[in-house]
């Protein structure tokens, strides 16, 4: 089975996908949103996006289409996973971050409920580590909902850069 095709079989589930936005981290990004979440964060600013089932299965030609818009768009900084978490399903989406690298080039934000430190203690979670440059960690917490924070919700979330020059 190729990687496309073993891609394909993890069942991930794109709820929306935003081909230029200044939200979803430094520069203009690429953001594909994922269904599933289990942290249930009291607050979070899209509930809807907890459903496992929710959004449409990522298929060959989703993929395609998703890799075509982004080496087509001169414009793009990079590419951002959000959601629901994205890590929701870690062993789809270490493969979904390890194409789009390799097919792109470009620099991932990731957006996840979990911290680094539950993410490297896990095996899952750490295969994704290797292809994000910068991961926005943490669980919103609305006791600490600050609107002046760059690119993320609470003062607990952090934003990590992974590699050098990102």
């Amino acid at each position: 089975m190729g990687d496309i095709d073993n891609l394909v079989s993890q069942q991930l589930r794109v709820l929306n996908i935003y081909p230029e936005t200044i939200s979803d981290g430094l520069g203009i990004r690429y953001a594909i949103y994922l269904a599933g979440c289990l942290h249930h964060c009291p607050g979070c600013h899209n509930p809807d996006s907890w459903r496992p089932d929710g959004g449409s299965l990522l298929t060959e030609e989703m993929f395609n289409q998703i890799v075509t818009e982004i080496q087509t768009n001169p414009r793009l900084d990079g590419i951002t996973l959000s959601g629901g978490d994205p890590l929701f399903r870690p062993e789809g989406v270490s493969l979904l971050l390890k194409l789009l690298k390799k097919q792109t080039g470009m620099s991932v934000w990731c957006y996840t409920g979990y911290t680094y430190e539950e993410m490297v203690q896990s095996t899952a979670l750490k295969a994704c580590l290797p292809y994000i440059d910068v991961l926005v960690d943490g669980r919103f917490d609305r006791e600490l909902f600050n609107p002046s924070l760059a690119f993320r919700g609470s003062s607990n979330q952090r934003i990590i850069h992974l590699h050098k020059n990102s």
